[in-house]
């Protein structure tokens, strides 16, 4: 009996430990898997993302593939717009084993939570705080499940650059995800040489008051930009439009771009209050952009339905319910790798703590950081289309929908992405194609801008602060023909002030502005010094003779040139008279040398190619010095009546006869230019010859001449002689301080035309021109360049240079011209190839005729001696003097031996030959 209640007690004992056992490992696997949500629900976000966040959570746990028995709870807490009651919700969180926790909504709660869930390793996953400063560097347990905003700034800050905006002004609240979200704005727009001009910082959301945005939009108002760009949250937002519209601020010349909030009221809030409508009219935004799939489609349907009606949908409930569904796969795989949701006590919370505050109960989750990982490996296609992280753990294929608000609710104007930047085309079906972010790619539709203008706005005006623009001019003491400050009067006029008037009126708009004299009165001011007041806030732009030079171009932005310049030197010139030597100038005296060398070498030559075949060339001693002459000259005019019957003298002739049609022509031509206009002879040919020559040069006080001689073209100072007016010029020139003058070409075209005795020695060596000075990226540079323009092609900008540099031309000015005389060295080339064909020439016949001579006249052993040697040399001369007789009998002979000269003697030349040797012979024996 004892035995068998031994048995029984086992049993009961064996059983009891076994469901300790089970219900311990039931315990380590969880019936419910805990995930917080932070959220102000009395938001638009906040009512969307709960709507969305509990379908997810339903359709998760309808689904036993996910989670298996156990089911996902989402319990969500209010923080109202309070930091501080999100930061309570988040510790609430915290001592309950929630592994994952779904926000905060805004990127002050996030910076102070991620703190917390680095020590305590529960990822916080937030589609709204998307603060681009939220570094996976420094909150490693913070992960964005929708774009950050970087990408939206870079979106906006494309469209200031596709619309050909330079300046935008900023409205923000002053918290930490709008004010980063403008800092990059910044950096973004100055990627593309825009900027931001000013910044209105209003109090965060929702604490801003309508005296608050009236103030700044005051300030906005007397501003020179009017692109606006509205970075907040929806209340704050509204409020700003609402007060714009009261401004006036909602008209044209204004231009509005909102940031995605206001896409979540057009989407959600529908109908929108007239009120509302006609106050955002004609702005722009962003909305997160997201393809359309059947799954998609299907959620919004039933939208309704899980609402019941009190939110409209906007794309944010759909990365809501990807969220969960994101963070339900990576518990399901984390049950996968550990099997169990463990969490354990912090030790360095044990005793922390007052009476009320119970921090030992954090627990840090042991899980935690491969929850985390799995996560960021997350691989799915969600509501949103698919869902993955770059390494830098941004979403892939950031992109958004362009709207464009208008009187019946919203159009869609184009789409922008990474992949593409601004298109109409939507952005998925150019994922597979190449990027192609070209500036001629970049598309949008038309958009009805506020006060329902179709044309786009020019996006500045001047500012309306009732002050005027100050120009500042140069007071000049020289050439004031170009600007002229009348005597005891503010009366300004000139060439470059009509210029700059005739602009400005044919704006399309006013511009208020005075000019201020700048300089003392006694001698021009420093161009440079004038153009940096503008760097220096002094003068908001200058007018005049300013000169559009390398180190103005780094402070100041120019207008297109409204006259050309470039600088010229100026020198004393002497008129050269017609003389009864007039005919040989065209050459110098070298030329003419050479070329009545070669006449007397080309003759030589052809005579000595033509003298044993041609009976032309052949006769007595001083007949044939005759021949030569008359021949060599008279090819000059191509009147020689002798014949070429050889090959080579042929061809030496005909390159000879080239080039003197060369030079025949060159020298008519020079000669023409010498007795028909007047020359001008000068020391100074140029910039090179005046470098060269050491003599010190002149330049206006004040102009940017001074350093370009000094720094790009090496002269020493020592040589640089200033002065101040033309009649300084002349002074200087005629008394010989300086050997010539550097000056702009437009002041250099005055002072001729009252100083005949000088003139302009070779080209303009520089290439510029005068335009109007305005700070860096002034939209007015633009316009003004524009109207410059305008004035150039309608004739008016020739009417006013008429009207002020037309001047008395000297009698001789029009026709003077300098006529180098013509030297060897642009002749060289042809003398050398007719040389080269001389000599040529001369080596082929000379080896021709030794040739023969050795075949016909062999050498004797009596040669050897010195009266052999004698003999030898005087067979030779007759053979070189003597005439070949040619065939008669064939003409095919005649022409052979008209090709080759004497390749083909006859017999009796032989025999002449022979006969003079033996006489020769005889000679010498009767002598012995």
């Amino acid at each position: 009996m004892s035995f068998f209640i031994a048995v029984n007690l086992v049993l009961l004992l064996s059983t009891f430990i076994l469901f300790i056992g089970v219900s311990s490992e039931e315990a380590l696997k969880p019936d419910v898997v805990n995930v917080g949500a932070i959220f102000s629900f009395n938001t638009i976000n906040g009512k969307v993302a709960k709507v969305a966040m509990k379908a997810a959570e339903n359709d998760i746990n309808s689904d036993p593939s996910i989670l298996g028995r156990r089911k996902l709870s989402i319990t969500l807490h209010d923080s109202n717009f309070s930091s501080f009651l999100g930061i309570i919700g988040a510790l609430q969180f915290m001592e309950t084993d929630t592994v994952a926790i779904i926000g905060p909504q805004n990127a002050v709660m996030a910076h102070v939570l991620s703190h917390l869930a680095n020590e305590l390793h529960v990822p916080l996953c937030s589609f709204t705080a998307l603060d681009p400063t939220l570094s996976p560097l420094q909150y490693p347990f913070f992960v964005q499940t929708a774009p950050n905003d970087e990408f939206q700034m870079i979106a906006i800050a494309e469209m200031v650059s596709y619309f050909g905006w330079a300046e935008v002004i900023t409205v923000f609240s002053d918290d930490d995800q709008s004010r980063n979200g403008i800092i990059t704005l910044g950096d973004k727009l100055a990627e593309r040489r825009c900027r931001i001009s000013f910044k209105a910082a209003l109090p965060p959301d929702p604490s801003a008051k309508r005296s608050d945005v009236l103030r700044e939009l005051l300030k906005i108002q007397m501003m020179e930009s009017r692109v606006i760009v509205l970075h907040t949250f929806s209340k704050t937002g509204l409020l700003v439009f609402e007060v714009a519209k009261s401004l006036g601020m909602m008209e044209k010349e204004y231009v509005w771009i909102a940031s995605t909030w206001l896409s979540t009221v057009l989407d959600s809030t529908s109908p929108l209050k007239s009120e509302t409508a006609n106050s955002i009219r004609g702005a722009l935004t962003l909305r997160p952009h997201t393809p359309d799939s059947k799954r998609k489609r299907d959620f919004i349907s039933r939208w309704n339905q899980l609402s019941n009606g009190s939110i409209g949908f906007n794309p944010y409930g759909l990365y809501a319910y990807d969220t969960v569904w994101m963070i339900a796969r990576a518990v399901k795989l984390l049950l996968d790798q550990v099997g169990t949701i463990s969490f354990s006590n912090d030790t360095r919370l044990n005793g922390l703590g007052g009476k009320t505050l119970n921090l030992s109960a954090l627990n840090t989750f042991d899980g935690g950081k491969q929850l985390l990982k799995n996560i960021l490996k997350t691989n799915m296609t969600g509501l949103t289309g698919p869902v993955q992280f770059n390494p830098d753990r941004s979403l892939i294929n950031p992109s958004y929908d362009i709207i464009n608000a208008v009187e019946t609710g919203y159009r869609q104007i184009g789409y922008w992405s990474t992949n593409s930047g601004l298109s109409i085309v939507p952005p998925e079906t150019l994922y597979t194609k190449k990027p192609n972010r070209s500036s001629s790619n970049q598309q949008l539709d038309s958009v009805v801008w506020p006060g329902g203008e179709a044309t786009k706005p020019r996006g500045w005006v001047f500012p309306n602060n009732g002050r005027e623009l100050r120009i500042g001019i140069p007071r000049r003491v020289s050439y004031r023909d170009f600007v002229l400050l009348v005597n005891g009067t503010d009366t300004v006029q000139g060439y470059c002030i009509d210029v700059f008037i005739a602009a400005i009126r044919f704006l399309p708009y006013a511009v208020p502005f005075r000019f201020i004299p700048f300089g003392d009165g006694h001698k021009n001011p420093s161009y440079y010094e004038l153009v940096n007041q503008i760097n220096s806030g002094v003068f908001d732009g200058v007018v005049g003779d300013i000169a559009i030079v390398t180190n103005r171009t780094k402070i100041v932005d120019f207008t297109q040139p409204y006259i050309e310049s470039g600088l010229v030197v100026v020198a004393p010139v002497k008129k050269i008279s017609s003389s009864p030597w007039s005919f040989s100038r065209p050459f110098t005296p070298f030329m003419w040398a050479v070329t009545a060398a070669f006449f007397l070498i080309v003759g030589a030559v052809v005579w000595i190619l033509e003298h044993r075949i041609n009976d032309e060339f052949r006769g007595p001693p001083k007949q044939q010095i005759v021949t030569i002459l008359w021949f060599s000259f008279s090819t000059m005019f191509f009147a020689h009546r002798e014949n070429t019957v050889s090959t080579l003298g042929r061809f030496v002739l005909i390159i000879w006869l080239f080039v003197v049609l060369i030079i025949n022509s060159s020298y008519t031509a020079s000669l023409t230019s010498i007795l028909t206009v007047q020359q001008l002879s000068s020391p100074i040919k140029g910039i090179d010859t005046l470098i060269s020559s050491k003599e010190p040069i002149g330049f206006q006080v004040g102009s940017f001449a001074e350093n370009y001689l000094i720094e790009e073209l090496n002269i020493p100072k020592s040589r640089l002689v200033p002065l101040g007016s033309p009649e300084e010029y002349a002074l200087a020139l005629e008394r010989r301080r300086v050997a010539a003058i550097i000056d702009e070409r437009p002041y250099v075209d005055l002072f001729l035309s009252d100083h005949c005795e000088f003139s302009i020695r070779g080209q303009e060596f520089t290439k510029s021109g005068w335009g109007f000075a305005f700070p860096r990226d002034s939209p007015l540079a633009i316009d003004m360049s524009t109207a410059i323009l305008a004035l150039s092609e309608n004739g008016q900008l020739q009417k006013i240079h008429d009207q002020w540099l037309s001047r008395r031309v000297c009698s001789s000015e029009s026709s003077e011209a300098e006529s180098e005389q013509l030297d060897l060295q642009s002749f060289w080339g042809l003398f050398l190839i007719c040389g080269i064909a001389c000599v040529l020439a001369l080596l082929v016949y000379f080896w021709l005729m030794f040739r023969q001579f050795s075949r016909h006249h062999p050498e004797e052993p009596y040669s050897t001696s010195p009266g052999g040697s004698r003999s030898r040399l005087q067979t030779l001369l007759s053979f070189v003097d003597g005439k070949v007789e040619k065939s008669r009998s064939s003409s095919k002979r005649k022409r052979e031996s008209v090709s080759n000269g004497f390749d083909k003697e006859d017999e009796s030349a032989y025999r002449s030959g022979r006969i003079e040797r033996d006489i020769s012979h005889e000679r010498q024996n009767g002598d012995t």
